[in-house]
């Protein structure tokens, strides 16, 4: 068990980081954040930042020295960072960043642990791409396998004629077939030390240019016949990585049930919703675990909630959003620069608190 006044590193500085140093904070910890020249968020939420390169080797031995324990905010943290501090500071295995920056490793991971993934080929050259559209067909999404999300480093494929417009972007890629889905879910999931799992509700996940909009509660009656099968699979992922703190895992629900879409060894957009709609936060419990403190409780505190991003949009003033009906609860992450597709917040609604 990590005492109070210990320090926890935080890998990143975007606003996972600093709603993590928040949660940390609450439970008696020091927090040091760490990332490169940028817009770090995170940096006014911590005891100390350290502001220098992945590949700086004397900020990261001034980390490791200062630092009880390291997690990280976001998967796309370089491996060789990570790999450069003492694996005895790491609060979770290295493999778990390994799996989850490679989309063909990770559905590869995940299919040979008995989840069902969209149908999909490796691409690294302009002839896989095309093989890859005769054997899976169209419409289909073609993926950079490494460093993409919300969106970017996608082109999607609506037939073979419009495969002929999408050039190859000259990296590893991954071509998926597209799914016939009713509503997008996510499974979250804390696993401590010894090992212990728990599980918070899972949402109905609505998107817009390929970025999470809003996560809902209760999710529907589809979501909630496949979330068993879902939690079953993610916890034998988190197993297989020997995973300590919060584990997400999205699906699509399907007719035939759910859908491996893709993995995040983090805190998740999709269960910010639980800071106040959940009898312990995914922000605090990820805190617990990798302290080695017991395990919060993930039950959820009300009968419907909602939450809903704000993106790339400075017009609105907390006083405009905590004026709205539904109770809201409002989220600003102190970002600087406001720029489309930028995720500056996020607010809550609740209702009908459960006895």
């Amino acid at each position: 068990m990590l005492p109070a006044g210990s320090t926890i590193g935080i890998l990143g500085g975007g606003q996972l980081g600093r709603m993590m140093a928040v949660a940390a904070l609450q439970l008696g910890y020091r927090v040091i954040g760490f990332a490169p020249e940028g817009d770090n968020v995170a940096a006014e939420a911590c005891s100390a930042f350290i502001t220098a390169d992945w590949d700086d080797s004397a900020a990261l031995s001034e980390l490791a020295a200062r630092c009880d324990v390291v997690s990280w905010e976001f998967e796309n943290v370089p491996l060789a960072t990570v790999a450069a501090l003492p694996q005895a500071l790491l609060a979770c295995p290295l493999r778990a960043l390994e799996v989850a920056q490679d989309r063909f490793h990770e559905k590869q991971f995940v299919a040979d642990l008995g989840g069902v993934p969209a149908p999909y080929a490796r691409v690294e050259s302009g002839e896989d791409f095309d093989a890859a559209i005769i054997r899976i067909g169209t419409p289909g999404i073609l993926k950079t396998a490494r460093d993409g999300y919300d969106g970017k480093g996608q082109w999607r494929v609506g037939s073979a004629l419009e495969a002929g417009g999408v050039r190859f972007p000259g990296a590893p890629c991954v071509y998926e077939g597209f799914v016939t889905y009713e509503t997008e879910f996510s499974v979250i999931l804390v696993r401590g030390k010894d090992g212990a799992i728990r599980f918070w509700d899972s949402t109905a996940n609505l998107h817009e240019g390929g970025m999470l909009a809003r996560s809902i509660l209760p999710a529907g009656a589809l979501v909630e016949a496949q979330v068993p099968a879902a939690r079953e699979l993610a916890a034998r992922t988190a197993d297989a990585l020997g995973y300590v703190g919060v584990l997400t895992l999205e699906f699509f629900a399907t007719r035939n049930g759910p859908v491996f879409n893709e993995m995040a060894p983090r805190v998740h957009n999709s269960g910010h919703w639980t800071i106040e709609g959940a009898a312990t936060s995914q922000f605090e419990n990820h805190i617990r675990a990798i302290a080695g403190l017991p395990l919060g409780g993930t039950k959820t505190r009300f009968a419907a909630i909602e939450m809903r991003n704000i993106v790339g949009d400075a017009s609105l003033t907390a006083h405009q959003i905590l004026s709205e009906p539904g109770e809201p609860h409002l989220h600003l992450y102190g970002k600087r620069e406001v720029r489309e597709g930028r995720k500056m917040g996020h607010v809550t609604r609740v209702s009908h608190a459960i006895r």
